[in-house]
């Protein structure tokens, strides 16, 4: 069964930077698609960003486009979100999900992470 391992998660102060990775088990196809979801504390789950995987194209929330950077390393099967000028709202659960493209805000579709936890704050 495909897992996805995160990484990459902690606490920083606002305008600080993290990059969070997620790591597929088995290869992922050009037609799937690997993003994040976040959930912060009494909110629901939103969507972040996703990469098409085959062509690269990139997706963002208009809440973190300009600050958030989604990218693919092919030959290690691993999505990358690097995330600059860090916000107190951006505090929240990262959760990577892979999918057939797109993805979308539902846990029964694809396969999903175990969440890591980013936190911002001073």
């Amino acid at each position: 069964q495909v897992q996805l391992a995160e990484s990459g998660g902690g606490l920083v102060q606002p305008g600080e930077s993290l990059t969070l990775s997620c790591s597929a088990s088995e290869r992922t196809y050009s037609s799937h698609a690997m993003g994040w979801f976040r959930q912060a504390p009494g909110k629901e789950r939103e969507f972040v960003a996703q990469i098409k995987w085959g062509v690269g194209m990139q997706y963002y929330a208009d809440s973190v486009k300009g600050r958030f950077i989604i990218s693919r390393d092919t030959a290690k099967n691993t999505a990358y979100l690097q995330m600059f000028n860090l916000r107190p709202e951006d505090t929240a659960v990262y959760y990577c999900a892979r999918a057939p493209w797109p993805l979308e805000n539902d846990s029964r579709r694809g396969i999903w992470g175990q969440g890591t936890q980013v936190t911002v704050s001073s």
